[in-house]
């Protein structure tokens, strides 16, 4: 395993335990899940690279327009519970309270 191999992969399992362990706010949950989609972005690019192909893939541009949709759903429920709720914390968005 080549050392570009492992740091994707660190990166993308440290934000996987981020996410598992750093639930407190809805900002740190979306900036877990932004590493990952980015880790998950940057390997799918240099992948074509390393296999030595000279097909393009679109993969990456697709998981780049997800990413940035995803993104700005994560934004607008960030301010749609931070109006209604006063805060970002998670254990306040209960799907049973509402």
């Amino acid at each position: 395993m080549s050392f570009m191999h492992l740091s994707f992969y660190s990166a993308f399992s440290l934000s996987c335990l981020g996410l598992a362990f750093h639930r407190t706010h809805l900002v740190s949950a979306l900036l877990c899940l932004e590493s990952m989609m980015l880790s998950l972005y940057i390997t799918l690019s240099i992948w074509p690279v390393e296999t030595q192909t000279t097909s393009s893939s679109l993969t990456p541009v697709l998981m780049l327009a997800f990413s940035a949709c995803e993104a700005g759903t994560g934004l607008a429920m960030l301010v749609a519970s931070t109006r209604t709720h006063g805060s970002d914390h998670l254990h306040n968005l209960n799907l049973l309270q509402c």
